[in-house]
């Protein structure tokens, strides 16, 4: 009781936005306890920051189509395995525009988000806009890189990490399989945020803010109401500068699956994020009206799409979906698309899932369409004041085979079955080919699964959608053999 009642003083002797500094061990006391104040600024007594801790594991494996950047020896540590902890004032070789505020430096916070004025140990996120937060937040909600610990009150790891990386036109934060509090690793998140000077080609449709997901799996720390990962308080996605006017949210989320409609309506389900792309500009537009946004799974600057096929039209098609929202409160979307496509080549609906989101399903059909660039160009224009206007170009390259059947593009050195199947295939690999990688990819060139060729010579489909997938064998980085194999 004695230790209590001189955290709890502590605590309640803080005034509003006063800093205080505490050991870790206190910190996490104060945090169990629920005496944490709100208003006061904490610092850490034995904090350590790394300075040259580069990434040194495997690099992820991306497809050419993912928004995810590799992490690779160029990612520094951003700050020690922790939990609530923030990056030192990190500078910037470019300026970057929130808003009309102009910043060469801010600080990466372990709990999902940067900031520019100052550091955040805020675990329990609230809802945009809020006159308390400055920052931009791909998942704003109580991330613990800890990861657990022994008998002996030694950390064992595994609760995932904060890399970042500087260009001279942009930082890339990857928050990597990070775990959640109370040093639970169990479920695991990995998510990307890009910010840039505006002209870095790593962000689409020119914007300057990128968000990007790989598998999100939990919502909610113990803090916060959470159990097993989920409920309580929910984690915010979104961007808040502070004034408690300008602002927008993306949605917030504290449950599994992959319900969403929009950012002001239902909390939402984690799963909705996986291998979505969120791509936007801050930069010298007015506050008061952010244009539509666009979320993407991904897709590919030029998508490929084969022809000449009679026996399967559903192998000479592809089918994205793309979804648009607004992030203001009670505006409409309108949506056009213009095409130079044959009629019928390319379809599309729309549907209202919210508000103010709207999930558009579409499809490009090869069958009949003659060999060549075919583009597709979406506007999407909110009612705003001005309005709000964001544009997305897709490209389709249609090409032509002959020989194109059930078995298109399969190779004489690779059997494959049962084809089609509903989870597992076997492989055989003919003419004495070695083959020690496969790579799975979809028809929009998106890779799905990356696998070393070991004793088993089998793959596991039942993850992914149905739909037609390109199976393609490696031996030292060169193609051995190329199928097909479809997926129901």
């Amino acid at each position: 009781m004695k230790t209590l009642f001189s955290l709890f003083a502590l605590s309640v002797s803080v005034a509003f936005g006063q800093q205080i500094t505490v050991t870790k061990a206190e910190y996490q006391n104060l945090k169990q306890s629920g005496l944490i104040n709100p208003n006061a600024q904490y610092s850490f007594s034995d904090q350590a920051f790394p300075s040259n801790i580069k990434y040194v594991g495997s690099a992820e494996k991306n497809g050419l189509c993912d928004c995810m950047v590799p992490l690779d020896s160029t990612f520094t540590l951003a700050m020690l395995p922790n939990d609530d902890e923030s990056s030192e004032l990190i500078n910037l070789p470019f300026t970057f525009d929130f808003y009309g505020n102009q910043y060469n430096a801010l600080y990466i916070n372990n709990n999902g988000n940067i900031s520019f004025v100052s550091p955040y140990i805020t675990w329990t996120s609230n809802s945009f806009p809020d006159s308390t937060y400055n920052m931009i937040a791909p998942f704003w909600g109580d991330v613990d890189t800890r990861g657990g610990m022994d008998s002996l009150g030694n950390f064992i790891g595994n609760g995932g990490g904060v890399w970042y990386k500087i260009t001279p036109s942009a930082l890339i934060v990857n928050w990597n399989q990070v775990g959640y509090f109370n040093m639970h690793s169990d479920l695991v998140s990995t998510f990307q945020l890009i910010i840039s000077n505006g002209a870095d080609s790593l962000i689409s449709a020119g914007g300057n803010v990128s968000f990007c997901y790989q598998d999100m799996q939990w919502t909610t720390g113990d803090a916060s109401g959470g159990f097993g990962g989920f409920g309580g308080s929910p984690s915010t996605v979104g961007v808040n500068i502070g004034n408690g006017v300008d602002f927008f949210q993306v949605g917030q989320f504290d449950q599994t699956g992959t319900n969403f409609d929009g950012p002001v309506n239902n909390n939402d389900g984690i799963d909705f994020l996986d291998g979505q792309e969120i791509y936007f500009n801050v930069a010298g537009i007015n506050p008061s009206n952010t244009p539509p946004l666009l979320v993407s799974s991904a897709i590919c600057d030029t998508i490929d799409v084969y022809t000449g096929d009679t026996l399967q039209k559903s192998i000479n098609a592809v089918e994205f979906s793309i979804g648009v929202m607004t992030p203001e409160v009670d505006q409409t979307i309108t949506m056009e698309f213009n095409s130079n496509a044959p009629e019928n080549a390319f379809s599309f609906q729309i549907n209202n899932l919210g508000n103010q989101f709207y999930n558009i399903n579409a499809s490009f059909d090869a069958t009949g369409v003659a060999p060549g660039i075919y583009i597709v160009n979406l506007t999407a224009r909110d009612n705003g004041t001005p309005v709000g206007i964001t544009t997305k170009q897709f490209i389709f390259n249609v090409k032509y085979d002959a020989s194109l059947g059930s078995n298109e593009l399969a190779s004489n050195d690779v059997e494959i079955y049962p084809n089609p199947t509903n989870d597992k295939v076997n492989f055989v690999l003919k003419n004495q080919n070695i083959a020690d990688q496969i790579v799975i990819q979809d028809l929009s060139g998106k890779i799905m699964i990356t696998q070393h060729i070991g004793n088993d010579p089998q793959i596991d489909l039942s993850e992914l959608s149905n739909g037609i997938y390109l199976i393609t064998f490696y031996s030292n980085n060169q193609v051995v053999a190329v199928d097909r194999v479809i997926k129901e």
